[in-house]
């Protein structure tokens, strides 16, 4: 079973705003894919607006740098890969414009691999599993206490 996780660069002001109710995040993403005409053209409008395109040189460059750290990456075309040694999974990520794309596989959490080298890019970075319902911040964004 593949699971396939799609990652948003939320602008500032809508991660602020919506920081603890991500399931709002997550109900547009999955109405989004489940509509069809003009529903679904707003949706892709509302999306479109909330959200930043990926910064694919520098997103490019800081994952480069990151996969010379480890033996276990590869890069396969556009992407880039890890398998776990006797079959037990592995997790496959690809930069797009609009998202990054995950795609993990065999044991649970092996995504977790590439969520921890994202983690540290300097955006509001939200993942979104449509088919398991599972979203969250790759990097939960630190709340303001004013006294």
């Amino acid at each position: 079973m593949v699971r396939s996780y799609q990652i948003y660069w939320i602008k500032k002001e809508f991660a602020s705003f919506f920081y603890g109710r991500e399931r709002l995040f997550f109900n547009l993403f999955l109405q989004r894919e489940s509509s069809s005409g003009w529903l679904k053209e707003i949706l892709e409008k509302q999306v479109e607006f909330i959200t930043k395109p990926i910064p694919y040189l520098p997103i490019q460059r800081y994952v480069g740098q990151e996969v010379q750290k480890r033996e276990d990456i590869m890069k396969v075309d556009e992407s880039y890969m890890i398998e776990l040694p006797d079959g037990a999974g592995g997790v496959k990520m690809t930069i797009q414009k609009d998202y990054i794309n995950i795609e993990a596989w065999g044991l649970e959490e092996v995504e977790s691999l590439f969520f921890e080298i994202l983690r540290k890019v300097d955006g509001r970075l939200l993942a979104i599993e449509l088919e398991h319902e599972r979203f969250g911040w790759l990097k939960p964004i630190k709340e303001r206490k004013y006294v």
